[in-house]
């Protein structure tokens, strides 16, 4: 038994064999005894967990709601503590390869994590400046007045730690307009932060318009989160990979993706498949969290390239890194209103957006590393395919009791057609 790192009740390890293999109920009743919960809290996993009524509140124009599968990734460790990892995701290898990356950084500690903390930006942007470089200047002379009005939109968050941390103004040439934008810089705490920040960009819009002698069109976030970064790290033993032969190949995928955009993006989706997956299930922001990683991707030179690193140590072994804009929340949204998202912040144990930043972006690297170390010894095919056999299967018309048999011999026979799904299905039913 170990300590849950976000909480003090007891957690099982998250190491546990052939969990893929109990029936629901079964792993219902090891998931919450490892996590602490009571297993009504699992309820809200349920097709009538979130009614229709509840739904129409969180959008618009709303029909119904739209289940998908929530599952769990099992193996991480992080920080030296157990964790298990609630993942929505409609497809079986995402959360296979989460686990099978952690059960890889698990032989030699697992996962290392920091944070910078929770601060957002909104954009205030000018136009019609006749001395747009002078108006910059002027802005921050108000810098002091301009903080505090901002500031004074929002108390309670000033009450609880956070609040309006600085106003950078910057000037951006497009064509023949010269514009000037003005940041406010907020520490949201434990919220994503879009409702306070934009909330104060259209407070302090008709002072800052005055001061610099323009005309204000945008006051919104942005979404480039670049001072709310989240960290992860592991070392990977190179025999648990598969030898220093592996561990070569896993580095030149990383270098591929490091210098050719056109792999750069099918390897930063790999990250972003065990991502989304977390902020999904927690509740928060897929949309922001994935333009702000997307940006984040552009280097200092300008080009797209790997979020995360890979790189052989002294020891032979191989060591990875991830990086990445994570502004994700506890507080407002559907984080607080969505009774599957209680349940999944329920289920990681996190106490705070800093720590819900980090095991997600430990998640993304578990599933780059995985997906590295398949494509660096057998291929993606192989393993993807066999998870997928079973929808393949489904989509043949299979039913309850012949998914397994139909998948057993795609998987057996390596051909993973529909038309073989169709024939291996009529060959069944005529046997019986």
């Amino acid at each position: 038994m170990v300590r849950h790192p976000f909480k003090e009740e007891l957690l099982v390890v998250s190491r546990i064999p052939g969990f893929r293999n109990l029936s629901t109920s079964e792993r219902r009743k090891i998931v919450v005894e490892a996590a602490g919960i009571d297993i009504a809290e699992l309820a809200a996993f349920d097709a009538d967990g979130f009614d229709v009524e509840a739904a129409s509140h969180l959008s618009e124009n709303v029909l119904g709601t739209f289940a998908l599968p929530v599952g769990v990734a099992t193996n991480f460790t992080v920080n030296g503590e157990d964790v298990l990892v609630p993942m929505v995701t409609e497809e079986a290898s995402v959360i296979a390869a989460a686990s099978n990356g952690a059960r890889f950084a698990r032989a030699l500690g697992g996962f290392r994590t920091s944070s910078t903390g929770s601060i957002m930006q909104a954009q205030i942007q000018l136009v019609d400046l006749v001395d747009p470089h002078a108006a910059r200047l002027r802005l921050l002379e108000a810098r002091t007045e301009l903080m505090e009005l901002a500031a004074a939109q929002d108390p309670k968050l000033a009450e609880v730690g956070g609040g309006v941390r600085d106003l950078v103004v910057r000037t951006v040439n497009f064509d023949d307009e010269t514009y000037v934008v003005a940041h406010l810089v907020v520490d949201v705490r434990d919220a994503m932060g879009a409702n306070a920040v934009n909330t104060m960009a259209e407070a302090v819009a008709d002072r800052v318009a005055e001061v610099a002698g323009g005309r204000v069109v945008l006051r919104i976030l942005t979404n480039k989160a670049d001072m709310r970064l989240a960290r992860a790290r592991a070392v990977l033993d190179a025999e648990t990979l598969g030898g220093p032969p592996v561990v070569e190949d896993m580095v030149h995928a990383y270098k591929l993706a490091a210098g050719d955009p056109y792999r750069a993006a099918t390897h930063n989706k790999g990250i972003m498949n065990g991502i989304s997956a977390v902020v999904l299930a927690t509740g928060n922001d897929t949309r922001a969290v994935e333009a702000g990683a997307h940006s984040h991707a552009v280097g200092a030179e300008g080009r797209y390239t790997s979020l995360s690193t890979f790189e052989e140590d002294a020891d032979g072994n191989l060591v990875a890194t991830l990086e990445l804009p994570m502004p994700v929340g506890l507080v407002g949204g559907a984080t607080k209103t969505h009774p599957g998202a209680r349940a999944a912040v329920a289920l990681t144990g996190v106490t705070s957006a800093s720590e819900l930043a980090e095991l997600i972006t430990a998640v993304g690297l578990a599933q780059n590393i995985a997906a590295l170390r398949v494509l660096a010894s057998e291929g993606v095919q192989r393993g993807h395919m066999s998870l997928h056999a079973k929808n393949i299967a489904i989509a043949a018309g299979a039913g309850p009791d012949e998914i397994a048999p139909v998948a057993a011999q795609l998987i057996a026979k390596k051909n993973f057609g529909h038309d073989q799904a169709e024939a291996a299905l009529a060959e069944l039913r005529s046997g019986r």
